[in-house]
C-alpha cells in the first residue's frame, strides 16, 4: 500500500519526494499521462527499473481465447485485451560510459511532480555514477490535449563536478518484454509479442515504426523527432530495425553546460487505413508538433487546462487531503476522454492494463455524470461510441433470443468479452445505464442534434430489450427475472430494484423520445402500439418491498435469505470472492457493493426520505465494499439521510482510493469510477445535486470538518456556481445574456438564479431518522479524517 507520506498534501500537485522501488508500479499509474487517445504510464525515462511498462492507444487491442471448463450456447468465443504498444518514452543516458540507473551509484536527489494545472510530469534527479561523475537530469513529459496524436519529452543533462562525455539514446521499442502477470499461459502467449513489424524508417534525427497486431489485424504507427540544443559540438544519428529505432546524441560538456533534447512523439492507429496513409498521418502530426515547438505545446496545454479548471474545479475548505484528491480525480477523469473522439473510456482509462483495458457500465453511471456537467463534449463522444456499436449489440440480443440491443458487460470494440455469464451477460442493467446517460446528457445540454442523431435510437433499442426481457404476470405486474444487478454477490435474481427502476426510466424515456421525434420513430419502425407497450411495462414494473421489516428488497425475497456470518469472517478473507465460492455468496445477505443504495441515488424520485433512511440503515451492515465503486455511492446516500460524518468518511475512501492504494491494485491502473465518485460524493452528496426528470435541484449540507464547498456545473450552456457554507448556500450564474436564468430547487423550494445577482438561502437542519449504521466488522471506511491528521 502507498504510504500517505509518499505524496505530500498539496492543492495542485502530486509530488513524489523520494523514489521507492517497491512502489514503482503504483506510482506509474498515479502519475500516468493521457489524453484519451494516447496513454503513457509514468515509467522512468531510462526504462529500468520499472514496475509495469505501458504505452496504450485507445481501443488498440489483440484478440485472445476465452477459457471455459464447459462450452455453452451464447458464450463469447474470444476476448479483447489492450496492447502495450511501441514505447516512445525511453531516453537512456550514459555518463562517461556508465549507464544512468537509479539502482547503482549514488542517487542524491529524485523528485517527480505531476502539476494538475499544466498537465506536465516533471522529474529532477541528481546522480553520481559508480565512477564518481555527478550529473543533474531534468525531464518534463506531456501528452498533448490540443494535438491529439502528440506526446513530448524535454530532457536536459548537466555535468556538476567536471567535464563529462554524455551519450543520450532516445528509442522506440515495440514488443517490450513484460513481467509475468497472467495465470493463463494461452493469454500470455498471445500478448508476449503481439505486434508484427511492417515498416521501419530512419532519418538523421527521426524514425518511424509501423506494426500490426497478429490476430485483430489493427495497424499502428509510432514516430519520433528530436530537437537538440547544446553549447558544445555534438553528433547525432538514427538507426532503425523492425522492433526498435534509436536516435543517439553524443557530446562533451563542462560543468554548468546543458544538453537539451526535445523528443516529439506521434501515434496513430487504424483498422482500415493503408500503411502509407497511417505513416503520412503520423509524419504530419510530428511536423505540426515541431512547428509548435516545446514552448508552444506547453502553452497550449496550460490554456486548455486553465479553461477546464475554470469550469470544473471543486474547492473544499477544511480537508486538504480531499482537496488534493478531488483535483487529482478530475484531472484523471479529464485525461480518460479528452481526445477519445468516439472511443470508449475504460475502467482504468489509459493508465494501466487492469481489466484488460475494458469498458464497463462504470463509465455511464460514474464517469459520464461528471463529464456531462463539466466537459459535455467528452460525454457526447463516449455515447456516440456506444451508438457506433449498436449493430454488434443487436446481434448479441438476437443470439440471446431477445429484441433490441444487448450491450456487452465488458468490451473494447463492442463485442462481449465476459467469460462469466452470471456477472456478465445477466447484468442487463448496462442497457438502462446507457439510456440513463443519454437522458441525463440531453436534459443537461439541450443538445437536440445529439438526441435526434444518436439518443433516440439508443433509447429505442434498449427499450425493446426490456420489453422482450421482462413479462407481465397474470395480475398485469411487469417483472424482469433472472438478472444480475450492480451487486455481483447476488447474481441471477428476480426483480432487482436497481435494474427495474432504471429500466422504467429507459422505457418512459424511449416513449417520450419517439413522441418528440416521429420521423425518427418511423425510420426505426416504432409505432404507437409499441410505444404504448413501453409505457404499460414501465407503469407496472414490480418494486419488491418487505412489509414486515419496512424496507425495500434489493431483489425479490432478498431479505428472507440467510445472513452472512460476519463475526467468523477474518480480515484476510476479504475480498470475499477470492476466498469463498460464489455459491455461498449468492444465497446469503451480503453485498459486494451498493445496489439498492445506488438505485436510491439515481432513482431517488422513486423513494421517500423515510424509505431511503430505513433502506440505508438496513443495507449498510451487509455491504462489505469489495468493489471500489461502492464508497462514493454510500457517501451520497449517507449525506442525504443526515449521516454527514459517515458520508465524509466514505468520501475520503473514494477520493484516496489510488493515492493511498486502498484496494492494493493501483499498480494495474487508477480506478476511474472511484475517482469520478469523489466528485459525485461532494457535488451529489454534500451539494445534494439531483436532476430527476430534468429538474435540477440541490439539498446541500456539510459535515463538521468541511467549512466550504464551492463547485460549478454546466446546465443548458449556463455555468452555475454553487457555494455551500455550514448554514447557507449561494447560487449564481457565471455566464449568459441579460435574461439568462436557471430554475432550480433548494431543499424543495423553487429558486430562480439569473445574471442579476447571486441568491443566498439558509440550509435547514436535518436530524437523521436512524442512528448511525454500523458496517460489517472490520469493514468501516478507510481514511477516516480523524485517522489521517
Amino acid at each position: 500500500m502507498i504510504r500517505e507520506s509518499a505524496y505530500p498534501v498539496e492543492p495542485w500537485h502530486i509530488r513524489e519526494t523520494r523514489l521507492d522501488l517497491d512502489l514503482l508500479a503504483q506510482t506509474e499509474s498515479v502519475l500516468a499521462l493521457s489524453n484519451g487517445h494516447i496513454g503513457l504510464r509514468a515509467n522512468l525515462d531510462e526504462g529500468d527499473p520499472h514496475g509495469l511498462p505501458g504505452t496504450y492507444l485507445n481501443s488498440f487491442y489483440e484478440l485472445r481465447p476465452l477459457p471455459y471448463a464447459e462450452a455453452g450456447y451464447g458464450f463469447p468465443e474470444s476476448g479483447q485485451t489492450i496492447v502495450n504498444v511501441t514505447n516512445g518514452k525511453l531516453i537512456r543516458l550514459l555518463v562517461d560510459d556508465e549507464p544512468f540507473d537509479v539502482r547503482y551509484g549514488d542517487l542524491r536527489q529524485h523528485e517527480r511532480v505531476l502539476d494538475l494545472r499544466t498537465g506536465l510530469l516533471d522529474r529532477k534527479v541528481e546522480w553520481v555514477s559508480p565512477a564518481g561523475r555527478a550529473v543533474r537530469v531534468h525531464s518534463t513529459r506531456m501528452v498533448s490535449f490540443t494535438q491529439r496524436a502528440i506526446a513530448a519529452i524535454c530532457y536536459e543533462v548537466e555535468p556538476l563536478d567536471g567535464p563529462a562525455r554524455l551519450i543520450v539514446q532516445s528509442e522506440l521499442v515495440a514488443n517490450e518484454q513484460m513481467p509475468p502477470t497472467r495465470r493463463d499461459p494461452r493469454v500470455a502467449a498471445v500478448l508476449e509479442s503481439p505486434l508484427e513489424a511492417e515498416e521501419q524508417l530512419a532519418r538523421e534525427t527521426s524514425a518511424l515504426l509501423v506494426h500490426r497486431t497478429r490476430a485483430s489485424k489493427l495497424r499502428m504507427a509510432a514516430g519520433m523527432e528530436h530537437l537538440v540544443e547544446s553549447p558544445a559540438p555534438y553528433r547525432v544519428h538514427t538507426e532503425a530495425q523492425p522492433d526498435w529505432a534509436r536516435t543517439t546524441v553524443a557530446c562533451v560538456l563542462q560543468p554548468g553546460q546543458k544538453l537539451r533534447v526535445v523528443k516529439l512523439l506521434a501515434y496513430g492507429w487504424s483498422s482500415e487505413r493503408s500503411l502509407p496513409a497511417l505513416r503520412d498521418q503520423v509524419d504530419a502530426a510530428i511536423t505540426s508538433a515541431r512547428f509548435a515547438g516545446w514552448d508552444g505545446l506547453c502553452e497550449s496545454q496550460r490554456k486548455f487546462l486553465d479553461a477546464f479548471w475554470d469550469g470544473a474545479d471543486v474547492r473544499v475548505d477544511g480537508d486538504p487531503a480531499v482537496q488534493q484528491a478531488v483535483r487529482f480525480a478530475l484531472f484523471h477523469v479529464l485525461q480518460s476522454g479528452a481526445r477519445a473522439e468516439n472511443r470508449p473510456i475504460a475502467a482504468k482509462g489509459l493508465t494501466g492494463p487492469g481489466y484488460d483495458g475494458h469498458v464497463f457500465w462504470d463509465t455511464e453511471m460514474f464517469v459520464l455524470p461528471v463529464l456531462t456537467y463539466t466537459q459535455p463534449s467528452e460525454a457526447d463522444d463516449m455515447l456516440r461510441w456506444r451508438h457506433a456499436t449498436l449493430d454488434l449489440a443487436r446481434d448479441r440480443a438476437r443470439q440471446l433470443g431477445l429484441r433490441g440491443a444487448a450491450f456487452p458487460w465488458r468490451t473494447i470494440r463492442g463485442h462481449e468479452c465476459s467469460a462469466y455469464w452470471p456477472a456478465g451477460t445477466a447484468a442487463f442493467h448496462i442497457a438502462a445505464d446507457i439510456a440513463d446517460a443519454v437522458i441525463r446528457y440531453v436534459n443537461a445540454t439541450g443538445d437536440e442534434d445529439f438526441e435526434r442523431e444518436v439518443g433516440v435510437e439508443l433509447l429505442v433499442e434498449t427499450a425493446r430489450l426490456w420489453r422482450s426481457l421482462g413479462h407481465h404476470d397474470r395480475h398485469g405486474v411487469f417483472h424482469i427475472d433472472g438478472v444480475t444487478g450492480p451487486d455481483e454477490y447476488s447474481a441471477i435474481t428476480d426483480d432487482n430494484i436497481y435494474t427495474n427502476l432504471m429500466a422504467q426510466r429507459n422505457l418512459l424515456g424511449a416513449a417520450d423520445a419517439v413522441t418528440k421525434y416521429p420521423d425518427v420513430a418511423h425510420r426505426l419502425g416504432v409505432n404507437e402500439e409499441e410505444a404504448a407497450s413501453w409505457r404499460d411495462a414501465a407503469n407496472a414494473v414490480h418494486i419488491p418491498y418487505d412489509e414486515e421489516l419496512g424496507v425495500h428488497q434489493q431483489s425479490q425475497d432478498f431479505t428472507t435469505k440467510q445472513d452472512w456470518d460476519f463475526e467468523s469472517t477474518r480480515p484476510e478473507d476479504y475480498p470475499l470472492l477470492l476466498n469463498f465460492p460464489y455459491f455461498q455468496l449468492y444465497r446469503k445477505q451480503v453485498l459486494k457493493q451498493a445496489d439498492l443504495v445506488l438505485a436510491m441515488h439515481w432513482r431517488g424520485d422513486a423513494f421517500t426520505l423515510e424509505q431511503k433512511a430505513r433502506n440505508f440503515a438496513y443495507y449498510e451492515p451487509r455491504t462489505v465494499r469489495d468493489s471500489s465503486l461502492s464508497a462514493c455511492t454510500q457517501a451520497v446516500l449517507a449525506a442525504e439521510v443526515g449521516h454527514l460524518e459517515l458520508a465524509h468518511d466514505y468520501l475520503r475512501e473514494a477520493a484516496l482510493m489510488d493515492l493511498h492504494d486502498l484496494e492494493h491494485n493501483t499498480r494495474d491502473g487508477v480506478h476511474m469510477a472511484s475517482l469520478a465518485g469523489a466528485w459525485l460524493a461532494l457535488v451529489a452528496g454534500f451539494g445534494g445535486m439531483r436532476d430527476h426528470n430534468g429538474q435540477l435541484s440541490f439539498a446541500p449540507r456539510l459535515p463538521s470538518r468541511i467549512n466550504l464547498l464551492d463547485f460549478s456545473l454546466l446546465w443548458r450552456g449556463l455555468r452555475l456556481r454553487v457555494v455551500v457554507h455550514q448554514h447557507q448556500a449561494t447560487y449564481s450564474l457565471r455566464n449568459g445574456h441579460d435574461d439568462a436564468k436557471i430554475n432550480l430547487l433548494h431543499h424543495g423550494q423553487p429558486v430562480t438564479v439569473s445574471t442579476a445577482g447571486p441568491v443566498t438561502l439558509p440550509i435547514p437542519k436535518l436530524k437523521p431518522l436512524t442512528d448511525r449504521p454500523k458496517q460489517p466488522p472490520g469493514r468501516e471506511p478507510h481514511c477516516r479524517p480523524d485517522h489521517n491528521r
